[in-house]
C-alpha cells in the first residue's frame, strides 16, 4: 500500500467518525459552551487514558520534545474542537460546514509559505472545481434558518486555526501528532468551565454527551491528526469537504433541518470532484514530493 493509499483510507475514516459532530451538538439540550466543556474533557481523558495505559508517558515526551510547534499545534486541536460546537450552537449547520470548506485555500497557503511544499495541476484544478460547489451551496444557504454572523465568524476562525495545525502536522509527519492532542484538549476544557454549567445536561442525554466526545470525536480526531503524515495538508483540507456535503444531509434526515436543493447540487460537484482528483492520484500511483519542512512555522 503506497502512502497516499493509506493517507486516503485514514482521512476518509476520520470524516466518516466527524460527521455526527454538529447532529450531536443539536441533540444535546443544553447551551454550547457546556457541550463544548464535555467534548474537550471526554476526548483529553478518553485519549490521554489510552495512551498511558498502553504506552505510558513515553509518547508525550516524545511528541512534546520536538520543540514549541508542537504546543502551537496542541492549542489549535483544542481550539478547533470547541469553536466547531460553538460555531453550531450559534449558526446554521449548512452554514458552518459551508464556510469550513474553504480550508482547501487556507491549508494551502499555510503549506506553501511554512513548508514551501508545491500544490500540483490535480490540486490546483481541484481546487478551482470544488468552490464552485460550495458556491451554489452557499447561494441556497437561505434557505436555512437560525444563521447568525457571530456563529458564521466564528466557523471562519476555525478555518484558520485548523489550518495552521494541519499545516504543523505535516510538517512533523514522521511522528505521530496524536499524544498532543489530549492537552490541548484539556487545556480547551479548563478554559471552558468558568462559562460552562457541566450540569445542566438532562438526564436522557448523557448518552449523547458520552458517545459524542468519548467514542466518535475520539476517533475522529486520532486519524485526522494522522492522515497529513501521508498527504499533503490541502489534499487533507479537501478531503475534508466531504463532511460539508453529508453533514447537513445527515441534519436534515435526523432533525428535519433542510438543506435545500442547490446544496444538493452543489454537493455532487464537491463529490466528483473530488473522485475524479483522488482517482487520477491512485492510478498515477505516486506521491508528490515534499520539501523539507523550515526550522519554524
Amino acid at each position: 500500500m503506497t502512502d497516499h493509499l493509506k493517507g486516503l483510507i485514514i482521512t476518509f475514516l476520520g470524516v466518516v467518525f466527524i460527521l455526527p459532530d454538529s447532529l450531536m451538538v443539536r441533540l444535546i439540550e443544553t447551551d454550547g459552551v457546556t457541550v463544548a466543556f464535555w467534548k474537550a474533557l471526554l476526548v483529553a481523558l478518553v485519549l490521554g487514558a489510552g495512551y498511558l495505559v498502553r504506552d505510558g508517558v513515553r509518547p508525550f515526551r516524545t511528541v512534546f520534545a520536538l520543540g514549541p510547534k508542537v504546543w502551537v499545534y496542541s492549542a489549535c486541536t483544542g481550539a478547533a474542537g470547541t469553536m466547531f460546537v460553538l460555531a453550531v450552537a450559534n449558526t446554521s449547520i449548512a452554514n458552518v460546514v459551508f464556510i469550513i470548506a474553504a480550508m482547501p485555500l487556507m491549508s494551502a497557503l499555510f503549506s506553501r509559505v511554512a513548508l514551501g511544499e508545491r500544490i500540483t495541476r490535480r490540486t490546483a484544478l481541484t481546487m478551482a472545481v470544488v468552490p464552485v460547489g460550495i458556491g451554489l451551496i452557499a447561494y441556497g444557504s437561505g434557505e436555512t434558518e437560525g444563521a447568525s454572523l457571530k456563529g458564521d465568524l466564528i466557523a471562519l476562525g476555525i478555518v484558520v486555526v485548523f489550518s495552521i495545525g494541519l499545516t504543523i502536522a505535516r510538517s512533523l509527519r514522521p511522528v505521530s501528532m496524536v499524544p498532543a492532542i489530549p492537552p490541548g484538549m484539556l487545556g480547551a476544557a479548563l478554559v471552558l468551565l468558568p462559562f460552562a454549567q457541566p450540569f445542566s445536561v438532562p438526564a436522557d442525554d448523557w448518552i449523547w454527551v458520552a458517545l459524542h466526545g468519548g467514542f466518535f470525536i475520539v476517533i475522529s480526531t486520532a486519524l485526522l491528526a494522522t492522515g497529513p503524515r501521508f498527504l499533503p495538508s490541502a489534499e487533507v483540507a479537501l478531503l475534508l469537504l466531504v463532511e460539508s456535503v453529508f453533514a447537513p444531509l445527515l441534519a436534515w434526515a435526523v432533525i428535519g433541518e433542510v438543506p435545500g436543493k442547490w446544496a444538493l447540487i452543489g454537493g455532487a460537484i464537491v463529490i466528483t470532484a473530488l473522485a475524479i482528483s483522488n482517482a487520477v492520484a491512485l492510478m498515477r500511483g505516486r506521491r508528490v514530493p515534499v520539501k523539507p519542512a523550515p526550522p519554524h512555522l
